[in-house]
Order: structure tokens, then C-alpha cells, then sequence
């Protein structure tokens, strides 16, 4: 069997992987210097190796990858999210498909606390106001300086994997009520006072005072959080995500922030703009409405998967199980269901 890792995988990780597969499994990385980052690679780093792979394991595929990799029979994806990958192919090849879910979880469940909190307690524009020199009284009535607390506070958490389950964990050390939406209700939640299913989602953001988006996004969810959802939202209520850009309309979001219609937003993920027009707008920016200018608004890069140490190689080891189980011709932990996208 073979495996190609398309990226550039350090000597320690090469030795760990080793380890974890069986005996006389063939391991391909690139061994040229990256550009920006180590985790990607281009089809030309890979060269001919992809043609005979029976597994491929990594944070990206190329253009192109796939065509090349014509005996490929398993996809260890080192993401949680799997959106950017054609399905319907993936389905017609054949080709089993396990993510990493779970891996990041607590990283990503702290950075969702951090945003609340910051958002909450306005920390970037006070940051600002020292910086500047600027002094706002106590009771100032401008609403980027007004705060909040989180105890006694309703959290909702739309989506109850492993991260939303982390959060909810949090959230209950801050004295938060915290309920829940997720596809089966009646699976419940460890730390979560009431859970409801999707079309309960209206009533349960009029309850909130934050709302964490913390789902997967698939073609259902996409866009889920529209504007009948925004306005369902207390005026007083922030909405924080974690979970992907899409899964939010942007143009009712900016609205509803524009108008003090909601008291926040705070986010760790971006719009990411498909079928746009003109065809090649790929320009790095956050958001075209400028939404991330709002002096509600709180965000970070992206930052909150890999950035933190130990992160990747917890990644690493969580893929590595899926992928020695397939080379043993057994069944993938944390395999997808390439209908549902998740």
C-alpha cells in the first residue's frame, strides 16, 4: 500500500507516522521547501507520486490531485470541515473519506469563549479608547461601549459535535443557561439544559443572549442564518461563530449591526465568496461589506484550529488512526457520510 502526504511533513512526523503503520507501507512527502506554509503543496511538489496512492492524508488537494490520483481509495482529510471537497465524485470513485473531528476541539471551543467574552465585554474598542487616549464615561450611551455580563446570561449553541458540547462545558463554569440545537434532539447534551432540533431554531435564538454557531456546514446549513433569523435576535443579543463564514447571510448581518438591531458579533471564520462575480474575485478579504470595520465586531484570522502548540500533532495522531485502520482493511474511524457532508 501507499501513501502520499501532500505536504511537508518534518522528520519527527515522518517517524511518527512510520510507527503507526503497518510494516512495508510506502510513505510519500515532498521534500521541497514550501513557500508560505508547510501544510500545502502544489501538484508539481508531488510529481508522478500520486498516480499509484492508495491513500492520501493532508490539509489540502491540489488542482488537479484527484485526476492524477487514479487508484486512490481513502482520504484521510486533516480538517474537521469537509465543504471544500466534491462529494458527488468522492461518492462515484468510490473513495472513502474520514476527517479529523475533534482533533481541534478544545482549541477551537476556547477560542469560541474568548470571543464571547470579548465581544461581551467590548475589549477591542476599549484596547482602542486606551490607545487613543480616549475617555468614555462609565455610563456612556454609545453601544460599542456598553457591555455585558455572561452570568445568569442564556447561551445557544447551534450545533452539539464535539466543539459545541466543549463550549457548553465553559459556559457553565461562567453560570451560563445554556441550550441547544443539533439535528437529533434527542440525543441531548452533557451540559446543555434544554436541546431542540432545527426547526425549533426561531424560538431558540429569541430566548439567547449569544448565540455560537458551532455547525457543520453542508448544503443545508449554508446561508442557514438568514435574515428571519437575525431578526429573531434581542436587540440586546451577540452572535459569535466558529463554525464557517457561510453558514451566515452577510448583507442582513451587516444590516441588522449597522442599525444597533443587535448588540454584537464576534467571529473566528470568514465568507468565503463561490460563483462570484466577476468569476476570479478571489481577493483576501474578510468581507465584502466591510462588515469587520463595526466597531461590534470582534475577529480573528482563522487562528483558532492549528495555531495553537500541540494542535498538529494532535491532528496528526487523531488522522493517523483512520488511516492505519484503513491500510488493516478496517472500517475508518470518524469516517463522513458523503450524502450528508459530515
Amino acid at each position: 500500500m501507499k501513501v502520499v502526504l501532500p505536504f511537508f511533513a518534518t522528520t519527527d512526523e515522518l517517524a511518527r507516522i512510520r510507527a503507526h503503520l503497518p510494516a512495508h507501507t510506502a510513505i510519500f512527502s515532498p521534500k521541497t521547501k514550501p513557500g508560505f506554509s508547510r501544510l500545502e503543496c502544489t501538484l508539481r511538489d508531488l510529481g508522478d507520486e500520486l498516480a499509484d496512492a492508495d491513500a492520501v492524508m493532508g490539509w489540502v488537494m491540489p488542482p488537479g490531485a484527484f485526476e492524477r490520483a487514479k487508484n486512490l481509495k481513502a482520504l484521510v482529510w486533516l480538517h474537521s470541515g469537509c465543504d471544500e471537497l466534491d462529494f458527488g465524485m468522492l461518492k462515484e470513485r468510490g473513495i472513502a473519506v474520514a476527517n479529523v473531528r475533534g482533533a481541534n476541539a478544545v482549541s477551537v471551543a476556547e477560542q469560541g469563549m474568548a470571543l464571547m467574552l470579548a465581544v461581551a465585554k467590548r475589549t477591542i474598542v476599549n484596547h482602542e479608547a486606551v490607545l487613543d487616549a480616549h475617555w468614555e464615561p462609565a455610563e456612556s450611551p454609545r453601544s460599542e461601549f456598553r457591555s455585558m455580563m455572561l452570568e445568569g446570561k442564556t447561551l445557544a449553541i447551534i450545533g452539539l459535535g464535539n466543539i459545541g458540547l466543549l463550549v457548553a462545558k465553559r459556559a457553565r463554569a461562567f453560570d451560563m443557561r445554556v441550550i441547544g440545537v443539533r439535528r437529533h434532539p434527542e440525543r441531548g447534551g452533557e451540559n446543555v439544559d434544554a436541546v431542540y432540533g432545527i426547526g425549533d431554531l426561531h424560538k431558540v435564538i429569541g430566548q439567547a443572549d449569544f448565540i455560537m454557531l458551532a455547525a457543520p456546514i453542508t448544503a443545508e446549513t449554508a446561508g442557514f442564518f438568514d435574515e428571519d433569523a437575525i431578526a429573531a435576535m434581542k436587540p440586546t443579543a451577540c452572535l459569535i461563530n466558529v463554525a464557517r463564514g457561510n453558514l451566515i447571510q452577510e448583507v442582513p448581518l451587516y444590516e441588522a449591526l449597522k442599525a444597533d438591531r443587535i448588540a454584537g458579533f464576534a467571529t473566528g471564520v470568514w465568507w468565503h465568496y463561490t460563483e462570484s462575480v466577476p468569476a476570479s474575485y478571489h481577493y483576501p478579504i474578510p468581507s465584502r461589506t466591510g462588515l469587520q470595520r463595526l466597531p461590534t465586531v470582534v475577529a480573528s484570522g482563522n487562528r483558532a484550529g492549528v495555531a495553537s502548540p500541540g494542535v498538529i500533532s494532535r491532528v496528526l495522531d487523531t488522522g493517523l488512526e483512520s488511516l492505519a485502520a484503513f491500510l488493516r482493511g478496517q472500517p475508518m474511524p470518524r469516517a463522513i457520510n458523503l450524502d450528508l457532508g459530515y
